[in-house]
């Protein structure tokens, strides 16, 4: 028996549920995107907005990536709830209005619900459904497991990933970059700083403006 190509037929798997999502839970809306296999040590997945451009022609592409690292001990129902995790970043990039670089807003986080998965800080009911880093569960019986069970029920199956105990090591920042929430005024410190904006700070109405951390999107 002829197997194919590991390449082609794990990433072939990775866009087939993309298109399958996309029409199941997106209604068609999202444009193409190169899902890519990235190790990082601080989440399942990330979202980045035309991190890639044509070399042949004028045309960029989002990235959606995907942590093998983070395969080990999921199935394949919770690994692809992260790719439509990363899916709603590229529907609010696409129809909604782009939030700070790795922030969860209001409006993602209601798309989230919408489509069958919770979004939670905690990755338990009742966390903070908005911030710097924010994961999910899935609702049961919600549109995304629904959704789900079809794409099983079709013999989908992902095949491969990373040996056990070699995620990637995160790097020590020596420093942070913290932005004023209000005007998005810039500082950079260590990691650990807690920052006042002084252009937002108001002594006489004792008004203080706290400067936030960008970390790395948990999801």
């Amino acid at each position: 028996m002829k197997h194919k190509a590991i390449t082609t037929a794990e990433y072939g798997a990775f866009q087939k549920a993309y298109d399958f999502f996309n029409t199941h839970l997106y209604g068609g809306s999202l444009p193409h995107v190169l899902v890519t296999l990235q190790r990082h040590a601080k989440a399942k997945g990330y979202f980045s907005p035309e991190r890639f451009i044509g070399r042949t022609e004028d045309t960029a592409a989002h990235e959606l990536a995907l942590n093998p690292d983070s395969f080990n001990e999921r199935d394949d129902e919770a690994i692809l709830s992260t790719l439509a995790h990363e899916m709603a970043h590229v529907w609010q990039q696409t129809h909604g209005t782009p939030p700070r670089r790795s922030y969860h807003d209001r409006q993602w986080a209601e798309k989230m619900k919408e489509i069958g998965l919770q979004p939670t800080a905690t990755g338990e009911p009742g966390g903070k459904e908005t911030g710097q880093s924010v994961t999910h569960y899935i609702i049961l019986g919600g549109l995304y497991a629904q959704a789900y069970a079809k794409l099983k029920a079709q013999g989908f199956e992902l095949h491969w990933q990373s040996v056990p105990g070699q995620k990637a090591k995160a790097k020590a920042a020596s420093k942070t970059k913290f932005t004023c929430p209000t005007c998005g005024q810039n500082s950079w410190a260590k990691p650990a700083a807690a920052l006042i904006c002084g252009d937002c700070y108001d002594d006489g109405e004792g008004e203080i403006s706290i400067m936030v951390a960008e970390e790395s999107t948990k999801d």
